[in-house]
């Protein structure tokens, strides 16, 4: 028998969300952003559901752009970091690549480059990550134009998934003052802007995590903004025991029994991208009863509260984050975001898909 552990696509929740990025940017073109394998939900995947409705896609390497012209994606590519050697420019021409320019040594690359090529300027607004300062602008655009490359600008927002947040409207003030007299097309918004900063949108936005059907915002899930969650993570019940009251559950007795009970043990661990630190309290669903973990998770097991489904037995479905426990609930009791886990999440876990 095959281990049940698995993550469960659903294909056609991937383009629902992306109808409701379009809704809330109706007049900006579309970069779907797919790095880090689509945020764990295969590259390949998330890349052919959307092609035909995205303008383009971003990605973080060379590698991952090859894989999706390789698969058939005819759409430009962004690469979001551009390239991380002078030799990856044969491939950004060969395979038609548009490319994201942020530092010194990039420009000198370009610069020598007799193609005409699509190129992203990125303007340091404010993060102080990555991107160009504001007085380097005229230089770099200088640069590029003499060699009659395709420019673009963006920035990225430190803190638009705080709402309210003053250094936003900071950073969009210095950026349109280092631009503006270019008459470029600009993006600025990734998913929380598209969500909560409407003004900000520019002529192109940058979904990620909102595709996924997952909040950026600390205080909500998903379905409070519309979306619907594309991964589910389950997996089954494989041990039932009855658990004398006081008796240690997991390593380093990492919960004490309270009464006698009756202890579950699924076969999912951290050994398949569970977050080890989601301890007791952690919600898990168990034959579509929400219990708890208790202890900690081992590398291919979780212990689990088996005292609000009674009749549980070997084999019940067990959903670890998905429709039925949205994964922001995960990560927060993880002390982590929602990113980290559906990213680790294809450490080894088998992949289906789901389609309507």
């Amino acid at each position: 028998m095959t281990r049940p552990a698995r993550v469960i696509v659903d294909v056609a929740a991937i383009v629902e969300n992306f109808k409701v990025v379009q809704k809330k940017a109706p007049h900006a073109r579309i970069m779907a952003i797919v790095k880090a394998d689509g945020y764990g939900h295969g590259v390949v995947r998330v890349a052919k559901a959307l092609a035909g409705r995205t303008d383009s896609f971003g990605v973080a390497s060379l590698e991952e752009a090859i894989t999706l012209r390789e698969a058939g994606i005819n759409e430009p590519i962004v690469l979001l970091e551009g390239p991380f050697e002078a030799s990856e420019l044969r491939e950004i021409i060969a395979y038609q690549l548009d490319s994201v320019i942020h530092s010194e040594h990039q420009l000198a690359w370009f610069a020598g480059v007799a193609e005409k090529l699509s190129v992203w300027i990125k303007v340091d607004s404010g993060m102080h990550r990555l991107g160009f300062a504001p007085p380097e602008i005229p230089k770099v655009v200088a640069l590029l134009q003499a060699g009659s490359h395709s420019i673009r600008f963006m920035t990225h927002l430190a803190s638009a998934h705080h709402p309210n947040d003053r250094s936003v409207g900071e950073q969009v003030a210095t950026f349109h003052c280092a631009i503006d007299s270019y008459n470029s097309e600009t993006s600025i918004a990734n998913s929380s802007a598209v969500l909560s900063w409407p003004t900000v949108q520019a002529q192109w936005v940058r979904p990620g995590l909102m595709l996924y059907g997952v909040s950026p915002f600390e205080a909500s899930v998903g379905s409070d903004h519309g979306l619907q969650p594309v991964m589910t993570v389950a997996s089954q019940l494989i041990s039932v025991r009855e658990v004398a009251s006081g008796s240690g559950v997991g390593y380093g007795r990492g919960y004490i029994c309270p009464t006698p009970m009756r202890v579950g043990v699924v076969a999912f661990g951290y050994g398949d991208g569970y977050p080890r630190n989601a301890t007791t309290g952690t919600p898990i669903v168990v034959a579509g009863v929400r219990t708890q973990v208790i202890g900690q998770a081992s590398m291919d097991m979780l212990t689990v509260d088996l005292r609000p489904i009674p009749h549980a037995a070997v084999g019940d479905p067990v959903v670890l984050w998905g429709r039925e426990l949205p994964v922001e609930e995960i990560a927060r009791h993880a002390a982590t975001i929602p990113y980290e886990l559906l990213c680790r999440v294809r450490m080894r876990a088998r992949y289906v898909e789901f389609r309507k």
